[in-house]
């Protein structure tokens, strides 16, 4: 458990982003999706501040454009809820392109798609440039209570060890011929979860006797503590405060 290890979306990288502290990138990614979030939808230039903003820090984190829109994919399902709701909205009708749908149900979907990327791209942002034991520790420091970091510490390393297992356990059936094209065929995969669940709640009591006997008390030793300085709260802070200006002047 002590081991480290870097998480799929974290960049190796040496950039001013990356060297930033991870309770100052936790409040500046949390007041900029506040600023986003309360920004009238017909703010249009508000929202242009906001992406130039985004994509400032993204290249200041120096991270690449196609690992971006490749991790932007997850909000895909957003937008094309986004993109059907000038159909199914009520009120005025307008015509566009021979269709006729909703001018409010128009303005809806810009404004899911406009905030869904803007909050995208800062999460790409923070995830990228942050390990995930980084983030915890400054949610530590934000005075987050302790059981909340500990509780998410241990899902993030248990979500990686099931899903290694899992691994190498389907590695292992088709190793031995398993290659189901029927649903009739899907029993052995509903046994390997089964399983999957005994080793994992096995592993856990383990793990868990195993800290007690080390003086585990609830909460994680500090591995070391950083002093965040005044300059990266002042340097870190243009970017929200901006973009919660736009979106209240423009």
């Amino acid at each position: 458990m002590g081991a480290g290890h870097a998480h799929a979306l974290y960049v190796h990288e040496h950039s001013l982003v990356h060297r930033l502290a991870p309770e100052v990138k936790l409040v500046a990614a949390f007041v900029f999706v506040l600023a986003v979030a309360v920004t009238p939808r017909q703010a249009i230039w508000a929202f242009a501040v906001d992406f130039t903003l985004a994509i400032v820090v993204i290249r200041l984190a120096r991270l690449r454009a196609g690992f971006v829109v490749f991790r932007l994919a997850a909000i895909a399902p957003f937008l094309l809820f986004a993109f059907l709701i000038p159909f199914i909205a009520t009120g005025e009708k307008i015509e566009v392109l021979a269709v006729s749908v909703s001018a409010d149900g128009l303005w809806a979907m810009w404004n899911v798609i406009a905030k869904a990327t803007l909050g995208g791209l800062v999460s790409i942002a923070l995830a990228a440039t942050t390990e995930v034991p980084d983030i915890l520790r400054g949610l530590g420091r934000l005075r987050v209570p302790a059981v909340v970091t500990t509780i998410a510490m241990f899902m993030v390393r248990y979500l990686e060890l099931v899903a290694d297992e899992l691994g190498r356990m389907r590695t292992s059936m088709t190793a031995r011929g398993y290659d189901p094209r029927w649903l009739s065929q899907a029993k052995p995969i509903a046994s390997a979860a089964g399983s999957l669940f005994i080793r994992s709640y096995e592993r856990g009591e383990r793990v868990y006797d195993a800290m007690l006997a080390r003086g585990y008390t609830g909460v994680m030793p500090a591995l070391g503590h950083r002093h965040t300085h005044w300059q990266e709260w002042a340097g870190a802070s243009v970017f929200p405060l901006a973009a919660l200006v736009a979106g209240v002047i423009l």
